[in-house]
Formats: C-alpha cells, sequence, structure tokens
C-alpha cells in the first residue's frame, strides 16, 4: 500500500535535487492547487509534529485566500486558487511564520483528542497477528500486551477517506510489509507495518498484516463531523474478548464502537 505523499517529486538532476532537499523547510508549488511546507523527506516524529503543529498556527492565522488545510506524514498543504491569488504574497506570510520557531521541536495543538478504540486481537477475525509478532521477534502474548498499551498518534489521514496512519511503534515492529496482498481486510481492521498501524475504513486489499479487528468507523459520511479523528490526535487499542468485541458489534451503532474519548491538555 502507498503511502500519503510526503513531498512533490520533479525530474531535477540528482545532485540539484539533493541540494535542494537538504533546504528544509522548504515551501514548493503544488500546481494551481496550493503550496506546500515541506518538513523532511522522510517520516521521523519531529518533522511529523512540525506539520501537524504548522498546519495549526495556518488555521489560527485565518488568511482569507486559503481554503482548507491538511497534512501529510511530513508536509503541510495550503490550498489555495493560485489562479486568483497568486503564490507570492502567501509565500512571503508563510515565511515569515516559519521564521517564528524552530517547528521541528514545537508542542503540538491543544484539544487533541485522546481514543481507546476495544480492539479483537488474533482469532479468525484478525488472522495474522502470530505472522506479525514472529516478525517483530515477540510472542503473540507480548505482542498483544504491547500493541495493547502503546499510544499512538495520528500521523496523517489518507489512501482513502478518513484511513489514519498512526504511529510510531517501537523499532522492532519496524516490520516490511508482505510480498504478496491479502485479497481484502474488512473496514475496521487493524494492519500493521513499518511502525505503524491503520484502521481500515473499509474492505480494501493491502499489504499490511491483519492483526486486530475493531468496529471503529473513522469515516462518517452522514454525520456533522465525517471524519472522527484528526491528525495528532492520540490512539491506544486495548484488548478485548470475543465476547466483548461481538457485545459491542451488538450495543454501539454511533462508529465509535465501543472507543473512550478524553480531550488532551
Amino acid at each position: 500500500m502507498p503511502l500519503p505523499i510526503t513531498g512533490v517529486l520533479t525530474a531535477a538532476p540528482f545532485a540539484q535535487r539533493d541540494k535542494r532537499m537538504t533546504d528544509l523547510p522548504a515551501i514548493r508549488l503544488v500546481g494551481l492547487s496550493g503550496l506546500l511546507v515541506q518538513f523532511a523527506t522522510r517520516m521521523s516524529e519531529p518533522a511529523n509534529r512540525a506539520a501537524i503543529a504548522f498546519r495549526a498556527a495556518v488555521e489560527a492565522a485565518q488568511w482569507p485566500e486559503v481554503r482548507e488545510t491538511s497534512t501529510s506524514l511530513v508536509s503541510t498543504f495550503i490550498s489555495i486558487d493560485l489562479v486568483k491569488s497568486p503564490p507570492e504574497a502567501t509565500r512571503e506570510k508563510l515565511r515569515a511564520l516559519l521564521a517564528q520557531q524552530n517547528w521541528l521541536e514545537a508542542p503540538l495543538p491543544a484539544g487533541r483528542t485522546l481514543w481507546e478504540i476495544p480492539t479483537l486481537y488474533g482469532t479468525d477475525a484478525a488472522p495474522q497477528l502470530e505472522e506479525a509478532a514472529e516478525a517483530a521477534g515477540v510472542s503473540p502474548d507480548v505482542a498483544i500486551a504491547e500493541l495493547s498499551s502503546t499510544r499512538v498518534r495520528v500521523l496523517t489521514i489518507g489512501f482513502a477517506p478518513g484511513q489514519p496512519y498512526t504511529g510510531e511503534l517501537p523499532p522492532h515492529w519496524d516490520i516490511p510489509r508482505q510480498q504478496s496482498l491479502t485479497k481484502s481486510v474488512p473496514a475496521g481492521a487493524l494492519v500493521v507495518a513499518i511502525r505503524q498501524l491503520i484502521i481500515f475504513t473499509n474492505a480494501s486489499p493491502t499489504g499490511w498484516r491483519h492483526i486486530g479487528q475493531t468496529a471503529f468507523r473513522n469515516f462518517r459520511p452522514h454525520d456533522a463531523t465525517p471524519i472522527a479523528l484528526t491528525p495528532g490526535d492520540e490512539l491506544c487499542f486495548p484488548a478485548v474478548t470475543e465476547a466483548e468485541f461481538a457485545r459491542i458489534i451488538l450495543t454501539d451503532t454511533s462508529g465509535h464502537g465501543g472507543a473512550q474519548k478524553q480531550v488532551l491538555a
């Protein structure tokens, strides 16, 4: 499965591209759709935090030309109609905002949410737990204990509507994707690879290993807030029994899947 876009590729010669990529953060044009502020060329916790914090700062500035904002793993996208609003004025605003602090050390925005999402690990509902645990070098029981207790961040949302990429897990969970695709995992599937966890929003093929099953639905197109999670939110996935999971499916039709949430300071 491809990761969300983290930058804009060009056909520049290698030496020129290498020099450009070291000059970060960088502001780049994205066609006529807007501007991208890139903080790194690969995923890291500080770069992801910078992208999320910078997006919050742009939102707080309420610049009239900005239609919306979003983040990838290491970048902030600012949507602007560049036909009506030439980019240079917004570039200058972005440069001034970047100069205010070291965004790699910026705190995450206040008002984020911590979600505890009940998860059924293993069993026929999530048949690749043992395979993933072996790849991570731990037993299935240790895998469940670690995955149940580790708090992860919503790094970005992409690939499918409302699909969250979360992380990062401890280094031994830097396991590769499968060499072949699983034909389909169901909505609510919890899958793992490269130190990240994803909750699938709908049934889909995947190269990530299906280790848990939730009843959580992040994409709710008919709700006032159609995507429940926001980049920067934090999640944990406490283990439940098959009986508890069956009860959640029967009794919680909200899309929360039995999840509890609280606002982080």
